[in-house]
């Protein structure tokens, strides 16, 4: 099971861990340490290499950032409110939420655009009120990019560790692990629009 994987990671290639980067971050199906951790591990096997699978995965992150960061900027607050409202729930996102992440970035400035990439719930969000905010746009790509390039290296290395001193343990528990949290992230998302309601 775990070559199985191994090869499916490294048959999509670099694109492919670009075009997964580019999805977890305009609408995540799969976490970012699941994805840049299987290259790690595809690594350690010899079937990626460092410099392409950090430019693949920083690229896509940032592309995916930068897609909501262009929605913020040309939608501004006026237009995006009723995106919000309409389509908040398949998002589940509301108003308060955006309101509350403008305030944030507003009160730590431009380099919280930075900081946040090592966290698991702002990185990507916080992108939307950069755009509000009129960031300048090649500040927000070099902050995202330094950011999500030093993250990408953390668990590329993650994942290479593993991939190198624990190979037997994840031949027997990696199958498990990927589909099991698959499958708990689709109902664990499904959950929360099933249960999501506005607070107003």
């Amino acid at each position: 099971m775990t070559e199985w994987i191994l090869h499916a990671v490294a048959d999509g290639g670099y694109w492919g861990i670009l075009a997964l980067m580019v999805l977890e971050n305009v609408f995540p199906p799969i976490p970012s340490e699941l994805i840049m951790g299987l290259g790690g591990i595809a690594l350690a096997h010899g079937e990626m290499a460092f410099w392409p699978l950090l430019a693949a995965g920083t690229v896509g992150s940032t592309i995916g950032n930068y897609a909501w960061y262009l929605a913020g900027r040309r939608l501004g607050y006026a237009r995006l409110k009723p995106a919000i409202d309409a389509y908040g729930r398949w998002l589940t996102l509301e108003w308060a939420d955006v309101e509350a992440m403008a305030g944030f970035f507003l009160r730590h400035g431009h380099w919280v655009v930075f900081i946040v990439r090592f966290t698991p719930l702002l990185r990507t969000m916080i992108s939307l009120p950069a755009g509000l905010a009129h960031m300048g746009r090649l500040r927000f790509i070099l902050y995202t990019a330094a950011g999500t390039s030093i993250w990408n290296c953390i668990l590329i290395g993650g994942g290479y560790y593993l991939g190198t001193y624990f190979a037997a343990e994840l031949d027997r528990f990696m199958g498990p692990v990927v589909i099991g949290s698959a499958a708990v992230l689709v109902i664990l998302y499904a959950w929360r629009v099933w249960r999501w309601q506005p607070r107003d």
